[in-house]
């Protein structure tokens, strides 16, 4: 049944619905790669990128981060894409399974078996514990004490994104229960305690090699040495193999990145393409303590009466350098069963011998894990809720070892057994709920997230369909509207997607990005006077924002004002001056100034920054035109229908050029197309309309020209075009 729920809720991961072919998919690159001989990513660096001055700086990087670049979270060092997260998945499943099979395999399918094998894993572990120190325990005990270890641990929350952040945690996650199950071995078979201890360290090894930060967790493969040590066995042989081979994966580790990034320690953080500048952030700090103790612990979570009635935690503010806190809430308080670990004791108590010894060994072990992995997120400037995956498991493993010890000592005494199994049940019963309503949550975050990538590829109706069902489970998400507004918009569907923005707002009136948004909505629909309030909000709250200084200046040459127009786009180039979109930006309000020959300077540089940039190709192409040079002109318009054969503007303006050229036939080809692709342009209505007057197909003509006017009443040349016509008739 817990299987079932994990293959349920595990849907397409966030990163992975940018590519149509699984091979593009992260991991599947990293294997490419190795498969062809080399430590990068088998992914070429855009030309545009490699020009930058600051290429990890997030303002520089961002439009190559998302499609069609994907570059986002990638590391990038001397001209190659690494990748910063864990190598292990890519060795252990993703190259086996494309060897074996001649298929990629999905981060999806990846992260729903590391899940399963997990779990799999510590109900072994609570079926060993049951059978050798409490069999007076009823097997729907054990049964109840399974669902939380599949259902109480955070997994849960793993599945619905399904990305490659989760499919790194969830194969840390396996293979710590795997190297918890050889320890729980080594401490039970003495005779053959090497043996085991060997197989720890390898499994947790390559945990470590999944996720670094589980290092601090290894000193618990020392807890079977310590162990032989009490009983006076001889240790050398123990510790060897308890040390050898994680040592041997660390080495592998360290010329890994020795190779990848110069030095032995370096993962790729400091050169991860992502929404901060990681070189420049202080990792580690004792200032970040107290809050990561709060959010990781104390903090509840808020509930509603509407479904899934529970939400995020009140963030407290963030200390200084810290980045965010994606979603965490307290496990004290949130899965109460975790309070049950302090019952653990009660299953040795009363009891003799060396195998009660071994239990009290194996606690030791599993706390000391929990422990050190708590230290270091403690210490880290980031939380988020998936980071939980990496101590929860072993505390609910601890807490069932709780269960078991309260149902022992009250064996004898009915009444009390039962009195106390309503207690635990209870805790045990709100904590895999709460669990699977913030899965269900999370799978409305997810859904928006590829509703996002959906709406990014072009495929915005699909895009608004998912963002819909997403927003019925989650009202409450300013993101998702603010994002379901951008689909709308790129549907043609303007009036809705400033009712989206406007609903964002009012979630979140801080929010910088939906006043970008709704500004840029409202210079479409010919309302700029309105939008330069949301602009001037938008830098308000965030000065050093470069989009809002670019969409502010394209407001304000909407309403003629070209030279504070300027203003704005020369803010954002100081910001950035490696930002392609306000290049082209200021060449277009060159153009608007009367000077097309500066212009073509700034057109010319956002190619140098972004050779594939669509409008950068069709705005020189307009500059180019408005000097005269036509033929120059259509082999830029050219080259933007080679890279995007769906922009309308590029077919209009190619038909403009090619009518000026006495190609008229083929200027109306162009111009079908446009109206193809965005049917309510009024003036490719009427251009199209002229063509087919000058060619005396009135009719066609009459009913394009009414078109135009349906579109626009007050387009003059269209009203005199269509009085003419019908007067002739």
């Amino acid at each position: 049944m817990v299987i079932g729920v994990y293959a349920y809720t595990a849907p397409l991961g966030r990163l992975e619905s940018l590519v149509s072919n699984p091979a593009d998919a992260y991991y599947n690159l990293l294997v490419r790669g190795f498969r062809d001989g080399h430590l990068n990513l088998k992914k070429e660096v855009p030309a545009g990128f490699a020009h930058l001055a600051y290429p990890y700086d997030p303002n520089a990087n961002r439009r190559y981060r998302g499609m069609p670049y994907g570059m986002s979270d990638l590391s990038y060092y001397k001209g190659r894409l690494y990748f910063y997260f864990g190598v292990t998945p890519a060795l252990i499943a993703f190259w086996p399974f494309v060897a074996l099979t001649g298929h990629y395999l999905s981060d999806r399918l990846a992260v729903m078996i590391f899940c399963a094998i997990g779990f799999l894993a510590s109900v072994g572990l609570l079926r060993a514990l049951w059978r050798r120190y409490c069999v007076e325990v009823s097997v729907w005990v054990v049964a109840a004490c399974a669902l939380a270890l599949g259902l109480a641990t955070g997994v849960p929350v793993l599945l619905p994104p399904s990305d490659i952040y989760q499919v790194a945690i969830s194969c840390g996650y396996m293979l710590t229960m795997l190297a918890l199950g050889a320890i729980w071995c080594a401490l039970h078979e003495p005779e053959r305690r090497c043996r085991w201890l060997a197989v720890a360290s390898l499994a947790y090894g390559l945990a470590v090699g999944s996720r670094p930060n589980l290092l601090s967790g290894a000193i618990m493969l020392l807890v079977p040495v310590a162990h032989a040590s009490r009983e006076r066995r001889p240790i050398w042989a123990a510790l060897m193999a308890a040390t050898v081979p994680i040592m041997l994966i660390g080495l592998g580790l360290m010329l890994y990145n020795a190779l990848r990034f110069d030095n032995p320690f370096e993962f790729g953080a400091r050169y991860q393409l992502a929404g901060e500048w990681h070189a420049k952030l202080q990792f580690l700090s004792w200032e970040y303590v107290w809050f990561n103790f709060r959010v990781y612990f104390l903090e509840l979570a808020r509930w509603s009466a509407r479904f899934p009635f529970v939400h995020g935690i009140t963030v407290p503010p963030l200390p200084s350098g810290y980045t965010k806190a994606q979603d965490p809430f307290g496990v004290l308080t949130n899965i109460p069963l975790v309070w049950l670990a302090l019952a653990a004791p009660l299953a040795w108590r009363d009891r003799e011998g060396q195998q009660v010894a071994a239990l009290r060994w194996f606690v030791i072990a599993v706390a000391m894990l929990l422990g050190m992995c708590v230290v270091l997120l403690l210490f880290y400037c980031g939380a988020d809720i998936r980071y939980e995956v990496d101590f929860l498991p072993a505390m609910v493993l601890v807490a069932v070892i709780g269960i078991f010890g309260l149902e022992r000592v009250l064996a004898d005494r009915p009444f009390h057994r039962r009195l106390v199994r309503w207690g635990w049940s209870i805790l045990l019963g709100f904590s895999v709920v709460f669990n699977l309503l913030v899965s269900v949550k999370d799978y409305a975050y997810a859904a928006c997230s590829v509703g996002t990538m959906l709406a990014v590829n072009g495929h915005a109706p699909e895009a608004i369909r998912v963002f819909e069902n997403a927003l019925r489970i989650e009202p409450d998400y300013a993101e998702g509207h603010e994002n379901l507004g951008i689909a709308l918009r790129k549907a043609g569907r303007r009036p809705q997607a400033i009712r989206e923005y406007e609903h964002a707002l009012r979630l979140e009136p801080d929010y910088a990005d939906a006043h970008v948004d709704i500004g840029i909505a409202l210079v479409e629909l010919g309302r700029p006077e309105d939008a330069i309030r949301h602009y001037e909000e938008a830098l308000r709250l965030r000065p050093d924002s470069v989009e809002a200084h670019v969409d502010f200046g394209n407001a304000l040459l909407a309403e003629g004002k070209g030279s504070e127009a300027m203003v704005h786009y020369e803010e954002a180039l100081r910001i950035n001056p490696d930002y392609a979109d306000a290049h082209v930006d200021i060449g277009a309000a060159l153009v608007e100034l009367g000077r097309p020959e500066d212009a073509i300077r700034h057109y010319e540089e956002a190619l140098r920054l972004g050779p594939d940039s669509v409008e950068a190709h069709v705005n020189f192409g307009n500059a180019l035109l408005t000097e005269g040079k036509g033929p120059e002109a259509m082999v830029h318009y050219e080259e933007a229908l080679r890279i995007n054969p769906d922009y309308p503007q590029a077919h209009v303006n190619f038909g403009i050029a090619l009518a000026q050229a006495g190609r008229t036939r083929e200027a109306m080809e162009h111009w079908e197309e446009a109206l193809r692709i965005r049917p309510d342009d009024a003036m490719t209505h009427y251009n199209l309309a002229n063509a087919l007057e000058g060619q005396g197909r009135v009719t066609e003509a009459l009913e394009h020209y009414q078109q135009a006017l349906k579109l626009q009443p007050d387009f003059a040349p269209a009203k005199n075009a269509l009085a003419r016509l019908q007067a002739g008739r």
